[in-house]
């Protein structure tokens, strides 16, 4: 099969490595993190390790595991979600990243806190209730959970610490640090559930002071060229119009602290890429953060493929972009990786199809489809 114009380009840019601290990643393909719920008793399995060993021998350079409870009581309640943490759960995790690297990949795992978050079917776990800066959920409501002492915060601040120093110890290649989405290090960022009167709550800066202490304490844990990704958005799960910086100046003022601290990378969650963020710039979330902090960054956002096209896959008259405009901001630099999510889900080679120009091979996303996937 001859390669069009458009593969070609495709595979050129999308082909390079990129540097994140001490870790080159083979191309700018990430997979985005996805909670799968496939780990009981939080312990990965054979089939977990397949899952992204798999996704990693067809071409994506960085895998970005699904979030995985850090060693806190209250930090998640599914028994099906994984633990990063435990003796049998570390084992396990050590599985998965021999898979990836064996496929020619590299892989991060993500350590999460859900915070005042409480997921629909899921029971609460015995003698551990939410926590919080202010016991108030992302939706606005008043919850019934424990607002956060400094021995709470020292605690949770010294799960993140550990769980990165045991992914280096077992053989990943970086962490990430949930940042997002409304849970618990995003509870303190937005005011929309940050009401505290101390230290940790007031105006844009003493609210990110919580993840920077997180950030901080990581970065001491683990070795100087180890990666620390930290994952950001501006929506939150139960509210999408959420915004945690109005302008420019509000988003640096933000960044600068999780930077200084020692962030090495950025990955901007944002529910259309192709978004501008603020008035009078085509940038996105993942180009903004790159030009205020000269940080790599990871952009995300309904990015799928079908045919020669990049589709956006949530809500009503969304728009199709075509693939040069991803390649066009990749190309000048406004970020330096895409995470790819659901067309992964769907399509295991996606990435291997992508960089060999073989468009037409591409499964388009159906969600019916998802439960036999794997």
């Amino acid at each position: 099969m001859t390669a069009t114009p458009a593969a070609s380009r495709a595979a050129e840019i999308l082909a390079r490595p990129v540097s994140l601290n001490g870790l080159t990643v083979p191309n700018r393909i990430a997979m985005a993190p996805m909670t799968r719920m496939f780990s009981p008793g939080g312990i990965p399995g054979e089939n977990v390790a397949s899952y992204y060993g798999r996704r990693a021998a067809a071409g994506v350079g960085l895998i970005v595991t699904e979030g995985t409870y850090v060693g806190h009581d209250s930090a998640g309640q599914s028994d099906r979600v994984p633990r990063f943490h435990g003796e049998e759960q570390l084992a396990g995790w050590a599985k998965v990243a021999e898979a990836v690297h064996a496929g020619g990949g590299t892989i991060v795992p993500q350590l999460w806190h859900i915070g005042m978050v409480r997921n629909q079917g899921e029971p609460p776990v015995a003698d551990a209730p939410a926590v919080g800066p202010s016991g108030v959920r992302p939706d606005g409501t008043e919850g019934t959970g424990k607002v956060m002492t400094q021995r709470d915060l020292d605690d949770v601040i010294g799960a993140f610490a550990e769980a990165a120093a045991a992914a280096e110890r077992i053989g990943f290649d970086g962490v990430e640090i949930h940042g997002a989405h409304g849970y618990l290090v995003d509870q303190f960022l937005w005011a929309g559930t940050n009401r505290r009167t101390d230290a940790y709550g007031g105006d844009v800066v003493a609210r990110t002071r919580f993840a920077a202490e997180i950030v901080a304490a990581v970065r001491q844990t683990v070795s100087a060229e180890f990666p620390v990704i930290f994952r950001y958005s501006q929506w939150k799960q139960e509210a999408y119009d959420a915004r945690l910086a109005e302008t420019p100046e509000e988003l640096e003022a933000i960044l600068a602290p999780l930077a200084a601290a020692g962030v090495d990378a950025f990955h901007a969650s944002t529910r259309r890429y192709w978004v501008p963020e603020f008035d009078g710039s085509d940038l996105n979330l993942a180009g903004w953060t790159k030009k205020l902090t000269g940080r790599p960054t990871i952009t995300v956002g309904s990015v799928g493929l079908d045919g020669d096209f990049l589709k956006a896959f949530q809500g009503q008259g969304s728009a199709v972009k075509n693939l040069d405009d991803l390649l066009d901001r990749l190309e000048r630099d406004e970020f330096d990786m895409v995470a790819v999510g659901r067309a992964l889900l769907q399509d295991p080679e996606w990435a291997a199809k992508i960089l060999a120009g073989r468009f037409d091979e591409l499964k388009p996303y159906d969600t019916a489809a998802l439960k036999t996937l794997s």
